[in-house]
């Protein structure tokens, strides 16, 4: 951008002269924001539970129903229907289109009022969800319940990266992450509790999706807009009052005057989706793709979506199969913890890079323990599925620590103001996408490729740690709007940045 390189020193001089700790204010904005991610979380883990259930899948699925429970079947491949995997994909691909109207929604009138439509999205979905009669109403509140992901996750990350200072940006961030993974712990306790509530368990587990909605719903009816969201929008004072309050100190010059600045240059760029495709942009466009891309493929949805499925295709019995889900759970919960305690002291590679080792090990061992003692009409020996669902619990405490929450986390800072709603939107649809494709895939893939499968993602975890370790600078502790300048000191983005740079200082 033209006055790009103008923004970055000056940044860089005042940020020293940055005012203000950590409020309750701020504090809780964050966790109330983050709030969001209950939303996105239940809905991941519940529908795993729910089309494990035989009362959902005699009403809905009876020829799944009828495979299910057929001696003679395959393990792997008992629950490969294509209308059973649209119940969990047509979320996904809901949130993807809905993205891009949150993306204005975000832009025009604040992070806040686009909190608002996800969680009454929800509360519609949920509601449908709950009462549904046949299977296109299901798929209707089910796409409800998109809307609100799309809403949900365009605003929150973006929301809570505004308002934590930046020396604690990080874990604050993470508590989007952490409260993702909490729902995804709620709904497979809820799973766990209704599966023996016949006939119309499955629908008390969709219809309490209603609660995280109605959190976020409040959280966005009470808390204030971002700062820099209503400066962006003209409102200087008001977003002023703002800043001192969540900074707790009248003294925010500093950091006020860097926020109108940085409106101003983004109010130069008419249109930050054009802008965002410039050649400048290209290292941050990258990371808007590839990081959720790569977020997709580590098949951590594989557990999430599917673990009753999973583990009961493998050899444990219904009840065990919800416990199982339940422990992974606990894992997500607690890997992230250590996210939150870690990210800003040891940086974002130090975790994406351990995480990914040993991901790669879980996978490649859940791999050749299916391909060596599993038979495809047989059930697994306890020991050996005692190992399956130990390494499990190992790779899954890895992606919490690592790709779950730095997918988000990085993205939304790496992102200058005119171009950030542009890249979350990006992010978020990558990300939609491929949560798509794997959801609607997967069961068919697990048919097919058997233990192959874990084997796949375990090479595309290869990948992705060498591109972190390669491609990746470290934004720990890295004020947003300085991020071009780290671009410019890396060993490959430099020639985009520094190109640039020489454009702006080669004008009069």
């Amino acid at each position: 951008m033209a006055g790009g390189s103008l923004l970055a020193p000056s940044l860089a001089n005042r940020q020293i002269n940055y005012k203000g700790r950590t409020t309750i204010p701020v504090l809780l904005a964050c966790i109330a924001a983050a709030s969001g991610g209950l939303i996105f979380g239940y809905d991941i883990g519940i529908s795993g539970g729910v089309i494990a259930m035989d009362d959902f899948l005699i009403k809905f699925f009876p020829t799944v129903y009828v495979r299910k429970h057929a001696a003679h079947e395959n393990n792997y491949c008992k629950y490969d229907n294509q209308g059973l995997q649209a119940f969990t994909s047509s979320l996904y691909l809901a949130a993807l289109f809905a993205s891009f109207g949150a993306s204005y929604v975000t832009s025009n009138k604040g992070r806040r009022p686009t909190m608002l439509i996800g969680g009454l999205s929800f509360l519609v979905g949920a509601a449908l969800n709950a009462a549904a009669e046949n299977l296109a109403m299901l798929i209707i509140g089910r796409m409800m319940l998109g809307v609100g992901v799309g809403f949900g996750n365009q605003s929150v990350p973006v929301y809570l990266s505004e308002m934590a200072p930046p020396k604690l940006r990080g874990g604050l961030n993470i508590m989007f992450q952490q409260a993702v993974n909490f729902g995804i712990l709620c709904a497979n306790l809820i799973n766990y509790g209704t599966a023996n509530l016949q006939p119309w368990g499955w629908r008390l587990s969709l219809g309490l999706a209603a609660v995280p909605a109605s959190l976020l719903t409040l959280a966005a009816i009470f808390l204030s807009d971002t700062p820099n969201s209503l400066i962006e929008r003209g409102h200087l004072e008001q977003g002023k009052s703002v800043l001192q309050k969540i900074r707790g100190t009248p003294d925010v010059e500093a950091e006020f005057q860097d926020l109108v600045e940085a409106s101003r240059v983004a109010s130069t760029i008419k249109d930050p989706f054009l802008s965002i495709f410039r050649r400048k942009n290209r290292p941050q466009l990258t990371m808007a793709v590839l990081i959720p891309y790569f977020q997709q493929v580590t098949g951590i949805n594989v557990i999430t979506f599917y673990a009753p499925v999973l583990f009961q295709s493998i050899g444990f019995h219904s009840n065990a199969s919800l416990y199982s889900a339940v422990i992974t759970g606990l894992m997500l919960i607690i890997g992230t913890g250590i996210s939150i305690f870690t990210v800003d002291k040891f940086g974002r590679r130090v975790l994406f890079l351990h995480g990914g080792i040993l991901m790669f090990i879980g996978q490649v061992v859940t791999g050749l323990v299916l391909a060596f003692e599993f038979k495809g009409n047989e059930e697994l020996s306890r020991g050996f599925a005692v190992v399956i669902l130990v390494v499990t619990c190992v790779y899954v405490v890895s992606f919490a620590w690592s790709w779950g929450p730095l997918g988000w986390l990085v993205p939304s800072e790496v992102f200058a103001l005119e171009t950030r709603s542009a890249g979350q939107c990006i992010t978020v649809a990558v990300n939609m996408l491929f949560t798509f494709a794997v959801a609607q895939s997967f069961l068919s893939m697990f048919c097919h490729f058997r233990f192959g499968i874990f084997l796949f993602f375990a090479g595309w975890v290869v990948v992705m740690t060498l591109f972190v370790h390669f491609f990746l600078p470290e934004t720990k502790k890295v004020p947003i709007e300085e991020m071009q300048q780290e671009w410019s000191k890396h060993w490959y983005w430099r020639r985009f940045a520094q190109e640039q740079e020489n454009q702006d200082d080669s004008k009069p």
